[in-house]
């Protein structure tokens, strides 16, 4: 049997801001924008290069949603960014004004930092040492 994640949903607050900062601020790409309602769309984002899981951008459709947005996990890391050059990445985003809220840190398993999105969910930045 063979198995993979597809897409994992990030609760935002507006389709176009989001779609914004990840293509532009964290080079994303966008993979799909389809209008389902008046209310929703369909929009699927990821890394350069990722093929088999996206994220699903999912504009927060009542108050218990809107809750959610920016701590999905409860003050946790939600999402993990692996690159295959830590500081290329790193500098690009810290010019392009990612708040890092950990700074860079080898650890035995690589390098990693840890930065927010547009909405305060944490993200690890890691280059493993075995990529």
């Amino acid at each position: 049997m063979k198995q993979h994640i597809a897409h994992i949903t990030v609760v935002v607050k507006d389709y176009d801001e989001a779609i914004r900062f990840y293509t532009e601020k964290l080079d994303f790409t966008l993979m799909e924008d389809t209008v389902l309602s008046e209310t929703k769309r369909w929009v699927l984002i990821a890394p350069v290069g990722a093929t088999e899981c996206s994220l699903l951008l999912a504009k927060a459709a009542d108050e218990e949603q809107a809750s959610r947005i920016g701590n999905q996990t409860g003050g946790r890391v939600a999402f993990f960014l692996y690159t295959d050059d830590f500081w290329r990445d790193y500098h690009k985003m810290v010019e392009r004004g990612i708040h890092f809220v950990r700074l860079p840190k080898e650890e035995e398993y690589g390098i990693v930092a840890v930065f927010e999105d547009l909405y305060g969910n944490l993200w690890d930045l890691l280059q493993p040492k075995k990529l």
